[in-house]
């Protein structure tokens, strides 16, 4: 037998809006419907690979409509015609960060204040799963499983006080054991408050800011609720030097976690280096994909920093089964967010449920390639547009 050979024929993007069930708010954004593109990579052999990434302008500063662009002008021409059948599964994701650097991705990373992440991992998701699939394996064999289970934390969106108080209600229903609540000025310290009543003192109770405080207003909030049990204070103030953050650090009485502020592998070393932060807030998204959250991860462990992986509100089953693959194989994960689905969405994109279970529990993925069937359907009734690109020989 020869060696095997699939080239790339055709691809296409899917920019989403698929609907929430309810309104999800925080200091920087409040949305109802998701933003992800989809990526479609599809062999001459007519099987397909699917990848997804989410553009945030106030994280990456990718808007969707440039992410899009960047996709389709920069990341994709030099792929299409590519032979993808001798690339091995041994170093793929390695394999595959050699094909995106050649096609110039890592030259326009940081144009113009513009980290290329939410593109990079679309793309970059799209070829694993469509490497795998051609090879008929799962990511599985690629990021091995050293859990069985992967166990999500609970979100309490911002709202009113009575809003605030059902979300919380409904997460102590639920019996999730860490929950994260989203919080914006010191008229928070009250909900926080009601939400450890509601919660008790078992269930581990962190807060998010999303960059909503001055330091010094970040202190005094961090005070007022310290003896709540709060186990994180995540992303108090906006992005900025790190030295500002390691003051704050060092007055707060709560741990801190850099969000917003660790989206390169430079902001990791830089936060290392000035000793800003308690843990890191990784998302596949915002970090460019697979193999850079991995890798930046790797760095925070050597340095001692906690490590927790996030999720970009509205993700799709795609990033949710990418985001479980990285879950179970990274053991040390402090705490873990994704796999809303349909509890959030009104419709998800494959065929496979991944929302989450009671508790938060969720069983690891061994299906091939990413380990979901993606819903065609789904894609063409949520998608703004297509965009499809072909090679020479598609």
């Amino acid at each position: 037998m020869g060696p095997r050979i699939m080239k790339l024929a055709t691809a296409t993007i899917y920019p989403l809006g698929i609907p929430f069930k309810g309104a999800f708010t925080h200091h920087l954004h409040a949305r109802a419907h998701s933003d992800s593109i989809v990526v479609q990579l599809t062999g001459d052999n007519g099987l397909s690979g699917f990848g997804e990434g989410v553009p945030r302008p106030y994280v990456t500063g990718e808007t969707r409509d440039a992410c899009v662009t960047h996709i389709e002008e920069t990341l994709l021409p030099p792929l299409l015609g590519m032979d993808l059948g001798t690339i091995a599964l041994t170093g793929l994701l390695d394999s595959i960060d050699v094909i995106l650097a050649e096609s110039g991705e890592r030259r326009l990373v940081t144009e113009g204040g513009v980290s290329w992440h939410a593109a990079r991992c679309a793309v970059e998701l799209a070829l694993v799963d469509l490497v795998l699939r051609d090879q008929g394996v799962s990511l599985d064999s690629v990021l091995p499983a050293k859990l069985n289970e992967v166990v999500y934390s609970g979100i309490i969106s911002a709202g009113s006080t009575a809003e605030v108080r059902g979300y919380a209600q409904r997460c102590r229903a639920a019996g999730f054991t860490q929950v994260k609540m989203k919080v914006g000025g010191v008229g928070d310290v009250d909900r926080v408050r009601r939400v450890r009543d509601v919660l008790g003192p078992s269930v581990s109770l962190r807060l998010d800011a999303n960059a909503a405080f001055r330091p010094e207003t970040a202190i005094r909030f961090a005070e007022s609720v310290a003896d709540c049990d709060i186990d994180s204070l995540e992303q108090p103030i906006p992005r900025g030097a790190p030295a500002v953050l390691a003051r704050l650090r060092r007055a707060c009485p709560i741990p801190i976690v850099a969000d917003e502020s660790v989206v390169t592998m430079a902001d990791a070393r830089a936060l290392i280096a000035a000793d800003a932060v308690d843990a890191f807030n990784l998302r596949l998204s915002k970090c460019g994909g697979i193999l850079p959250t991995i890798k930046m991860a790797d760095a925070a462990r050597e340095a001692g920093v906690g490590i927790q992986l996030g999720c970009q509100v509205g993700e799709t089953a795609l990033l949710s089964a990418a985001g479980r693959h990285v879950a179970a194989h990274i053991p040390d994960l402090r705490f873990i967010e994704g796999s809303y689905g349909t509890h959030l969405l009104v419709e998800d994109v494959a065929v496979e449920d991944l929302t989450f279970g009671p508790a938060g529990r969720a069983p690891g993925l061994t299906g091939t390639g990413l380990g979901v069937t993606v819903r065609r359907d789904v894609l063409e009734r949520y998608a703004d547009d297509m965009i499809e690109l072909r090679g020479e020989d598609g």
